[in-house]
């Protein structure tokens, strides 16, 4: 783990600390973890090591932080379209199209930060790995919670299995993070969206209908 220097001499200048770990955020995101070295960080946070120190400790504990400004500021789109009161279809589809657009946002990164910061980490960096993988396993829970409640009130059939496909969807919406940083364009993700939800089951039955 990078650690950053402490403070030494001088009274540090007094910083905005969301705007320096929004700027954080995005060097993580573009670079991943390790690729992010500590002169970067102060570059583009416009902070001294003292303050980068006093505010977030160390490397790996800014980029914790990073990782939930991430979540608070970046995946609503994610959020509300698998909360919207609509048909399951329908949150699916929000979330898939929602997914295009986030990822190839202009003026930002391309892809989702949870899948690409820390790609082919070292056994240094694992710790890291793992708690990306964390966020990514939650979002797949996320997907299944939802389906399941689709399944409850008939939008999807009772014998389909929404873990399984919840994992697919999963899996389609880290192959659109990988797309679009290599640049595909927000209508090629939007593509690949629709393709996907063409592999959902025609809507079930309504309970009571």
């Amino acid at each position: 783990m990078e650690n950053l220097e402490r403070a030494r001499g001088g009274r540090p200048r007094a910083f905005d600390p969301d705007r320096a770990l929004d700027a954080a955020m995005h060097l993580f995101w573009q670079h991943g973890y390790e690729a992010t070295s500590l002169a970067m960080l102060r570059e583009a946070m416009g902070l001294t090591p003292p303050q980068i120190y006093n505010a977030f400790t160390d490397k790996e504990t800014l980029f914790r932080k990073a990782l939930a400004r991430y979540h608070e500021t970046e995946i609503g789109f994610a959020l509300d379209a698998l909360s919207a009161p609509v048909p399951t279809h329908d949150a699916i589809r929000r979330l898939l199209l929602g997914a295009a657009e986030a990822y190839s946002r202009p003026g930002k990164p391309g892809g989702c930060l949870f899948v690409s910061g820390a790609l082919a980490a070292s056994p240094q960096a694992q710790a890291i790995a793992d708690e990306l993988k964390g966020y990514r396993e939650a979002s797949e829970a996320a997907i299944a919670q939802r389906l399941a409640k689709g399944q409850a009130v008939g939008d999807l059939p009772e014998g389909f299995s929404v873990e399984s496909f919840a994992k697919y969807i999963a899996g389609v919406m880290n192959g659109m993070s990988i797309q679009a940083r290599d640049g595909a364009s927000a209508e090629e993700l939007r593509i690949m969206a629709r393709t996907a939800l063409a592999a959902l089951p025609p809507e079930g039955q309504k309970r009571g209908a």
